[in-house]
């Protein structure tokens, strides 16, 4: 895989981000095009290269970058808005849209973790959008929030969000607070996410508590039926204690797109390892699924819903 890091800018901000292109790119060739988005703590050192290292493999021109606020990209470090993070994604399409070697009648979106909420949300608004895949994600945040949070908790959540409120409306800021105060994560995420993302350069930064007021208003249930009839692809892992599987269900019923679900053999993230067998059948999957969708068929495998409880 080769790599060129870039600039672009969103809403006037520079983010920092990164071309993937196969070993053996030519750059007289238009080439499918696919932009990987992380989630939380939303790095393209994360996820967003890892998959570029399978699918370029596979002859897709890929891109990444940092969510605005993260690492290097511009902009204000601990304000995590999931609708900002939703126009990065769309200025990342413009930006990749004047590189000659990318087919722009094929663009797809892959997001991970809180990234598949975003990239549904794009879907639905932006028509440049040929496939969409949404891994290991939540798609309605107040369900979610409610679902890893007993009512004594959520309770107290509510109560701190609304004197930050206050807060936010009289000084014009938002309390910084622990990264994971209202993310909570299960012990098997935690480990990895000690053992193998900790490290990253940016990782772990503070967080301001208007972001969980963004979790509580973005429901992409509401939207996804916007998105059809571009295909759908919805994984998730049969053992996922951080999102729950209800929730990729959930949206899948909603959708009426041509739609492919995969229950993904593993928890979070356990299996994302570039050697892991899972982390490559997924990719094996990606793959088949975004040459239909860019073929411009219908022929996406829908799974009816009794197979799906």
């Amino acid at each position: 895989m080769l790599e060129k890091k870039v600039e672009f800018y969103s809403d006037g901000l520079k983010l920092k981000g990164s071309y993937y292109f196969p070993d053996q790119f030519d750059d007289r060739k238009q080439y499918p095009a696919v932009i990987i988005n992380s989630g939380y703590q939303g790095f393209n050192e994360f996820y967003p290269k890892l998959f570029a290292e399978k699918l370029t493999q596979k002859g897709y021109l890929c891109f990444g970058f940092d969510y605005r606020g993260f690492a290097d990209s511009e902009g204000e470090k601990g304000r995590v808005l999931l609708e900002e993070q939703v126009r990065d994604i769309q200025h990342a399409i413009s930006y990749i849209s004047a590189h000659e070697s990318v087919d722009t009648g094929k663009i797809g979106l892959i997001g991970w973790g809180m990234g598949a909420c975003n990239v549904i949300h794009v879907a639905a608004k932006d028509k440049r959008v040929k496939a969409v895949a949404g891994l290991n994600g939540f798609y309605n945040g107040e369900r979610w929030l409610k679902s890893i949070h007993s009512y004594v908790e959520f309770a107290e959540i509510e109560k701190v969000l609304e004197e930050d409120r206050k807060l936010r409306a009289t000084t014009g800021k938002s309390r910084l607070e622990a990264t994971f105060i209202h993310y909570p994560l299960d012990p098997a995420t935690k480990d990895y996410v000690e053992n193998e993302l900790s490290s990253v350069y940016g990782f772990g930064h503070e967080t301001q508590l208007l972001f969980t007021d963004s979790i509580l208003e973005t429901n992409a249930e509401d939207v996804v039926g916007k998105i059809s009839p571009v295909p759908l692809f919805i994984g998730h892992g049969k053992d996922n204690l951080l999102h729950p599987k209800s929730e990729s269900v959930s949206l899948y019923q909603q959708a009426n797109s041509p739609k492919t679900f995969y229950w993904i053999d593993g928890k979070h993230n356990d299996f994302m390892f570039g050697d892991h067998a899972e982390f490559i059948r997924l990719n094996d999957q990606l793959d088949k699924f975004l040459q239909e969708a860019f073929k411009g068929g219908n022929c996406i495998h829908e799974k009816s819903i009794s197979s799906l409880a």
